[in-house]
């Protein structure tokens, strides 16, 4: 039985691996293909977080499926290095690939809804197919989900993932300034729209969203398997304090 739900999981993961590899390179090839202007301009598709998100996303199933190869071998010699794997693949999901590939859904949508022109601008359309824009922007929260029902995964210490997170937000931040002051350009047109309150307020409103969007997906991996061996540990500490 443990078996075979293992071999579903190496499937799944598989899948989806190859279904982000694809996304990928086909992103590429479409994009340059016909010339999207922010491609070829300073920072390329690096600038994007949802580009990035799509490599974060790619790498992140590649280590899961490695993960399940390494747990299906029962004569697995290197144990350490198969614990080390899955332990930086629950890091992974927990501190980047949930949170930040939630937030791009959200954010892109709501973005989108309110004023497409601000993030995604009509003449895009000619560039990027309906099916590319819902695989960076939509299929992404679906997969996600899938992989919190499927996999327990094992959240740090709150303090350590929220650690993780803002490092990341950070970088990108520095870099979206960075690609302003050597480019003189936004990275999405809806920062040249904001003065300077609007933007602390835009950023820090977004760095709570990110930090909510961490909790959620531990709240959601507590819902479906139950709390994390951290999370029992501590408990039973404060039980013998008591």
């Amino acid at each position: 039985m443990v078996q075979d739900r293992r071999f579903n999981t190496v499937v799944l993961h598989f899948t989806i691996c190859a279904w982000y590899v694809f996304t990928v390179a086909q992103n590429m090839a479409i994009t340059s293909l016909r010339s999207h202007p922010g491609v070829s301009a300073f920072g390329g598709r690096w600038k994007y977080l949802t580009f990035i998100n799509l490599v974060l996303q790619a790498v992140f199933f590649s280590i899961c499926f490695l993960a399940d190869i390494g747990q299906l071998w029962d004569k697995v010699k290197e144990k350490q290095s198969l614990s080390t794997l899955v332990s930086f693949r629950d890091g992974l999901f927990s501190v980047l690939a949930f949170p930040v590939g939630t937030f791009v859904v959200i954010s892109f949508w709501a973005l989108y809804t309110y004023d497409r022109e601000l993030v995604f601008p009509k003449h895009l359309d000619a560039i990027i197919p309906t099916w590319l824009n819902h695989a960076m922007h939509t299929f992404i929260l679906p997969l996600l989900l899938v992989e919190l029902y499927a996999v327990r995964h094992q959240y740090p210490k709150k303090k350590h993932g929220l650690l993780g997170l803002a490092v990341f937000c950070i970088l990108y931040l520095v870099w979206v300034f960075y690609i302003k002051y050597a480019a003189d350009i936004w990275v999405y047109p809806v920062l040249a729209q904001l003065s300077h309150v609007g933007m602390v307020v835009f950023f820090s409103l977004s760095f709570l969203i990110f930090a909510y969007l961490y909790f959620l997906g531990e709240m959601l991996s507590m819902r479906f398997w139950g709390k994390s061996e951290h999370s029992r540990k501590k408990a039973e500490q404060s039980r013998r304090r008591d």
